[in-house]
């Protein structure tokens, strides 16, 4: 469970008057809050390892917000947007969107329903993080697999008895046993049902023996 304290909104607005509103609505409610005037330096050493998400201005003088959320998206770098403009079109909200934008915010909003927003936003990206958690803990037991054992994981996850694997693999069956208890070993697996939706998660296809 996120608690307030542990989460940052960052607020990007040019209007000093915006940012300082926002800054002390954000901050009565508990938040960590960065008020910026641009996105010059908002992320450019990467995001937060805890929940955060961004509040920002559609118009922006130095960068459009749009153009800002395209230039995350190119880098890799997921992190929940409200954008907020007083000047909005439906096609504009639409391709932020489509973009990844969890809201587009017209002003003048309640604040009640912004701090809804944030919310909602950081909820998202707390799940995001444990599912980014998950999966890198699922690439590092992996890693721990041998060659030979990676080509059984891909196999039995495929739905291939331990038989059909050894005739691929050209080995014993009983060979395939050992290296199947041991690849449940690493990935710390309780059911080869477990074991196919770490496969899943990790993009291993079996493609056949080399």
């Amino acid at each position: 469970m996120i608690t307030n304290s542990s989460s940052t909104v960052f607020v990007v607005d040019d209007d000093l008057s915006v940012r300082s509103s926002l800054r002390r609505l954000l901050s009565s409610a508990g938040y960590q809050v960065q008020a910026l005037a641009s996105t010059k330096h908002l992320f450019e050493n990467g995001r937060p390892d805890s929940p955060c998400c961004v509040i920002l201005d559609v118009g922006l003088p130095d960068v459009n917000g749009l153009e800002f959320q395209d230039a995350l998206v190119r880098a890799g770098i997921e992190v929940p947007i409200i954008f907020i403009t007083g000047r909005g079109d439906i096609s504009m909200s639409v391709r932020a969107m489509k973009a990844g934008a969890v809201d587009f915010i017209c002003k003048p909003f309640e604040s009640s329903e912004l701090l809804s927003r944030v919310v909602s936003a950081l909820e998202r990206d707390s799940q995001y993080l444990t599912e980014r958690e998950r999966l890198s803990e699922l690439k590092h037991r992996y890693a721990t697999l041998s060659p030979r054992e990676c080509e059984v994981f891909a196999a039995v996850t495929s739905g291939l008895l331990n038989k059909q694997v050894g005739y691929e693999l050209g080995v014993a069956e009983k060979t395939i046993k050992v290296h199947r208890a041991h690849v449940m070993e690493k990935m710390n697996a309780v059911a080869i049902v477990e074991l196919a939706r770490m496969a899943d998660s990790l993009g291993v296809r079996w493609v056949g023996a080399i």
